[in-house]
């Protein structure tokens, strides 16, 4: 902790997806609440963040914040004024709106600090500008490109924007025994063995993969999927007309991932949209794996091109195809970008790096 004084800290999330934002919010209460911060997450009954934080005793409490309305305003409202906090965290676009409205009606309002995960466009109108940069205290972004694009497109003001990406805890994720991982998870031992662990969305660029799959025309290499998500239905028919069943396994969700990273030869996240940096790419480098990717995003913070990760143009599966060709044929290169991409996260991507500058963001807050 920072400071002497232990913050009470509200998290508001009103997606009832699943995802490394509600991951990264969970992984940060659990942080702050080791600190010795009070820490609540206010979310729908419904979601999925919900569920795991009772799962891993976070405290948390169910309101009907899911989308924008009257009956989720006053419940928020209510709760605030009967459960007085010293700062909001703020997530996605409703919880935001829902609290920064919340707040106009509290006296004296409490501290707002609206943390920006995806790089999806924020709209210049007049109401998304009051709500950045007068209803939040500070705004904070997964990355330094994020951050970028709030001051140059938006003009959003620069001193009240900061770049946190998310921390990585590396007693969780680290580099073991790749057979004794195969060997627990009933993995054929000596196949070469690519992985990729996303929600399966569209934009996580899951039909990328598999194009590039069948382009390199290699029956030995096998397909990890981790995760699962809503274009499931989707994967699983492109897989069945390339006629790949017997090299991609969907594994699904897994509630303990390290031990599928680290059965991996290889690790891949094509996304096309919407990443800040990805936290499945940080898990799989500080499991010392060698990473391909595209920049999209804040990901080229993360995957330096031909240093710590490839990089390949977003939606072309033969320049992917390419790039896995490459690694799966060069060894040494593989180990030199895992090396230098294990300490490229250890060295800018940690838990405690995180949570300090949170809270000094936090605690600045309570100053203006």
């Amino acid at each position: 902790m920072l400071h002497s004084k232990p913050l009470s800290i509200l998290h508001t999330e009103s997606s009832c997806g699943w995802g490394g934002q509600e991951l990264r919010i969970l992984t940060e209460s659990e942080g702050m609440l080791a600190r010795g911060h009070q820490v609540r997450i206010i979310a729908p009954e419904e979601s999925n963040i919900y569920q795991q934080a009772k799962k891993r005793n976070i405290p948390c409490t169910a309101l009907p914040i899911a989308r924008k309305n009257l009956k989720g305003l006053f419940a928020l409202y209510k709760w605030l004024k009967n459960n007085p906090v010293d700062v909001i965290n703020s997530h996605s676009s409703t919880d935001s709106w829902l609290s920064a409205l919340a707040n106009l009606c509290l006296k004296p309002s409490i501290p707002l600090v609206r943390t920006r995960h995806v790089s999806a466009p924020v709209s210049n109108n007049r109401s998304t500008r009051w709500l950045y940069t007068k209803a939040s205290d500070f705004i904070v972004t997964t990355g330094i490109r994020l951050k970028q694009t709030l001051q140059e497109e938006n003009h959003f003001p620069a001193e009240m924007i900061t770049s946190i990406p998310t921390g990585m805890s590396t007693q969780r994720f680290y580099p073991a025994d790749k057979l004794a991982a195969r060997a627990t998870l009933n993995l054929e031992a000596s196949r070469f063995t690519l992985g990729i662990m996303a929600t399966i969305r569209t934009w996580k660029g899951h039909l990328y993969l598999i194009d590039a799959l069948k382009a390199l025309q290699r029956p030995d290499i096998h397909l990890l999927v981790i995760g699962d998500g809503p274009s499931r239905a989707a994967l699983e028919a492109r897989i069945a007309e390339h006629q790949l069943e017997a090299q991609v396994t969907l594994v699904g969700n897994q509630e303990e991932v390290t031990p599928w990273l680290n059965a991996l030869d290889l690790f891949i996240l094509p996304s096309y949209a919407n990443e800040g940096v990805p936290q499945s790419l940080m898990q799989a480098m500080l499991c010392k794996l060698p990473v391909i990717s595209t920049p999209i995003g804040s990901t080229a913070e993360l995957v330096l091109h031909e240093q710590t990760g490839l990089m390949v143009k977003p939606k072309d599966s033969q320049d992917l195809c390419h790039a896995l060709q490459r690694l799966i044929d060069n060894p040494e290169l593989r180990d030199r970008l895992a090396k230098r991409g294990r300490e490229h996260v250890l060295g800018a991507y940690t838990l405690d790096h995180m949570l300090d500058s949170m809270e000094k963001v936090f605690y600045s807050s309570l100053k203006h």
